[in-house]
C-alpha cells in the first residue's frame, strides 16, 4: 500500500491584503493533471496546513483530483499575527470575500470546489453566496451558521484546556506563534457581541451545489447547523455521521472520502 506523507512540502503565497504584503503557507496535494476542478481545503478555527494530517492527499488521491491546502494568516507557518491586532466579528465574512479570492487569483486557481471544516466551512458558505459564479461546489463538514451555547460550552472548555492543561503545547508544533493564533480565536467567539453572528440570510442565496456533513455527536453545534443549510438552500445534500464528533474528516474518514468525492466528481463539469 502506498504511503502518504503526514505533511505535504508547503511552499508560501504573497498576497496584498489590507495595504500590506503577507504569506500564505500553501501545499498541493493530490493528482496533478487531474480533469476535475481543483479542491481548496479551509481549514477550522486552530487549524493549519499540517493540521489536516494525511487527509486532504488520501481524499484527493482516492478520488483523482488535485487538492490546494492553505493557512490562513495567522495560521501555521503562514505570516503570524501579532497579538495586538485581534479578530473582528466580521473575520470570516473578509476571509471568504477578500483573502481567498486573493489567494485564488494568485495562484491561477479557477472554478474550484472548496471543503471547509468548522471555521472554514463557515467561511466556504460565506465565499459561495458572495462568489458563486466562481465556483463549481462546496463541502462543509461541520459548519456553523449561527451561535449555538453548546458551541460556547466548548469553546470554554478549550480556554481552560489550553491555560491549564497541554493544549497549548500540543498545538504549539502546529502555529508560529500559538498564543496569537489561540487568542485570536478563543477571544472571538467568546466575546459577548458575537453571539448575535447568524449567516442564515447569506447561505439563502447560495445557488451551487451544497453537501454538508456533520456527526451526531459534535461538541460544537447541533444537527440544526445542517438541517438550516438544507432548508435555506435546498439543493443541499446532507450526510449526517454517527458515532462522530466536530471533526468528520478524522472520526469517519473513509465514509468522507467515499461520499464526499462521489458528490464531488458527480457535480463537476469536465
Amino acid at each position: 500500500m502506498t504511503s502518504f506523507p503526514i505533511t505535504p512540502q508547503s511552499t508560501f503565497a504573497d498576497i496584498s491584503w489590507r495595504g500590506r504584503s503577507i504569506e500564505l503557507e500553501t501545499a498541493w496535494v493530490g493528482e496533478a493533471a487531474s480533469r476535475y476542478p481543483t479542491v481548496v481545503f479551509l481549514h477550522e478555527g486552530l487549524g493549519s496546513v499540517a493540521l489536516w494530517k494525511d487527509f486532504p492527499e488520501r481524499f484527493c488521491r482516492a478520488n483523482g483530483l488535485r487538492g490546494l491546502v492553505f493557512s490562513r494568516y495567522g495560521y501555521g507557518r503562514s505570516t503570524p499575527r501579532p497579538l495586538q491586532e485581534p479578530l473582528t466579528m466580521d473575520f470570516m465574512h473578509y476571509e471568504a470575500d477578500q483573502v481567498l479570492p486573493a489567494l485564488l487569483a494568485r495562484l491561477g486557481v479557477q472554478r474550484p470546489w472548496l471543503f471547509g471544516h468548522s471555521d472554514g466551512a463557515s467561511i466556504a458558505l460565506l465565499h459561495a453566496a458572495r462568489h458563486g459564479a466562481e465556483l463549481s461546489g462546496i463541502v462543509v463538514a461541520a459548519p456553523h451558521i449561527m451561535v449555538e451555547e453548546i458551541g460556547l460550552a466548548s469553546i470554554r472548555r478549550a480556554r481552560e484546556a489550553y491555560l491549564a492543561g497541554s493544549l497549548r503545547e500540543r498545538l504549539a508544533q502546529y502555529h508560529g506563534d500559538v498564543d496569537s493564533t489561540f487568542r485570536g480565536w478563543n477571544d472571538i467567539w467568546l466575546d459577548p457581541a458575537l453571539r448575535d453572528w447568524d449567516i442564515r440570510s447569506e447561505v439563502a442565496n447560495i445557488g451551487v451545489p451544497i453537501l454538508a456533513i456533520q456527526g451526531e455527536d459534535d461538541e460544537y453545534g447541533t444537527l440544526e447547523q445542517v438541517r438550516g443549510i438544507a432548508r435555506l438552500a435546498p439543493q443541499t445534500q446532507l450526510m449526517i455521521l454517527p458515532d462522530c464528533g466536530h471533526s468528520p474528516h478524522r472520526d469517519q474518514a473513509g465514509r468522507v472520502i467515499a461520499e464526499a468525492g462521489r458528490f464531488i466528481v458527480g457535480h463537476s463539469r469536465v
